[in-house]
């Protein structure tokens, strides 16, 4: 156990809390079931590192009728997926790429390893 004034992360709870997408982002899948998918991010918790695209990870969820939805029934929807399951698309080749941070005119901007584009 570390000692001192820093302190193991809490069970569950992932030590650095910043993504490398974002909401908005296209994005290519390459793990699991779906590799090779593309969507774009529709929600994005730093916290737990979970992302959600679009079109990707489809479960089923059982809804209860409501006085909104008086049929209730079973919804399908998009499910969470960790964040490193997928790479950013970059838009000058369309292909899945790593991502670097860098300056310029004072703000931090992602750029595309492979190119050296912009993608913010």
């Amino acid at each position: 156990m570390p000692q001192g004034k820093f302190s193991a992360p809490k069970p569950g709870k992932h030590h650095n809390n910043k993504l490398h997408v974002k909401k908005g982002d296209t994005v290519i899948v390459n793990r699991g079931k779906h590799k090779g998918a593309t969507g774009t991010v529709l929600f994005a918790s730093p916290e737990d590192q979970k992302i959600v695209v679009e079109g990707v990870n489809i479960v089923k969820k059982h809804v209860k009728p409501t006085p909104g939805n008086t049929a209730g029934g079973i919804d399908e929807r998009e499910g969470a997926m960790h964040a490193s399951k997928v790479q950013l698309v970059d838009p000058e080749t369309g292909k899945a790429t790593r991502i670097r941070k860098t300056i310029v005119d004072g703000k931090k901007v992602r750029v595309g390893a492979q190119s050296g584009k912009t993608i913010d």
